[in-house]
C-alpha cells in the first residue's frame, strides 16, 4: 500500500504539525530564520537546495505564518523572509532536534548557544544555568563550535563564523554580477 501524501486520517497534534514542518528541507529553511537568514539567495546558497523546492516551502512557510514575507527593495523588487512569533516557536523543537543528532549521528560540536547576557552555555532545554532561566530566543548567541568547518565556501557559512545572537539578520556583501534571479516566490 502506498504511503499518503498527508495525515488526513491522523486525530493527533504531532500529525498536524508535520503537515507544515515534516518535508526534509523545511526544518532546514526555519534553521536558517532562526539564524538571521532572510533572503531567498542566501538560503538558496547556504542550504543547496533546489530551487523549486526552495520556493515551495518558502511559500508554504509564509502562508502558515511561520514567515512573514517583507519587500526591501523596490527597483528591482525584492522580499526577505523574517520569522515570525509562530516561527520562533519552533526554536526548542529545531534545539533539540540538533541536539539528538549530535548524540546519535555526529560526535562533534558544530554550534555552541550561549545566553548572550553571562555567556552560559545553554542547557539541553534553552535553560541558562546561571540565571535559572529559560533563555528567550533573542538572548541566545550562537558560536562557533569545534567541529565547524573554519573556511567554508558560502557566504552564509563564513559570516556564521563570528559569534551573533539569533534572529540577528545576516548581512553579507554580495557581487552584484553574481546575483542570482530575483526572488521567485
Amino acid at each position: 500500500m502506498a504511503l499518503g501524501k498527508d495525515y488526513a486520517t491522523q486525530e493527533c497534534s504531532i500529525a498536524r504539525a508535520l503537515e507544515v514542518v515534516g518535508e526534509r528541507w523545511t526544518l532546514l529553511v526555519i534553521r536558517d530564520a532562526l539564524y538571521g537568514v532572510r533572503r531567498y539567495n542566501d538560503f538558496l546558497g547556504h542550504l543547496g537546495i533546489p530551487r523549486a523546492v526552495l520556493a515551495a516551502r518558502l511559500q508554504t512557510l509564509t502562508a502558515e505564518g511561520i514567515l512573514e514575507k517583507r519587500r526591501y527593495q523596490e527597483s528591482p523588487p525584492r522580499d526577505e523572509y523574517v520569522i515570525t512569533d509562530r516561527g520562533i516557536a519552533l526554536w526548542p523543537t529545531v534545539r533539540s532536534l540538533g541536539l539528538w543528532g549530535r548524540e546519535h549521528f555526529s560526535e562533534t560540536q558544530l554550534r555552541v548557544f550561549r545566553h548572550a547576557t553571562c555567556g552560559t552555555e545553554l542547557g539541553p532545554y534553552g535553560e541558562c544555568s546561571v540565571c535559572g532561566t529559560v533563555v528567550p530566543v533573542p538572548d541566545v548567541e550562537m558560536v562557533p563550535g569545534p567541529g565547524l568547518d573554519p573556511d567554508p565556501a558560502d557566504p552564509i557559512s563564513r559570516a556564521l563564523l563570528k559569534p551573533k545572537r539569533l534572529l540577528e539578520p545576516i548581512a553579507i556583501e554580495t557581487d552584484s554580477a553574481k546575483l542570482v534571479a530575483a526572488d521567485p516566490v
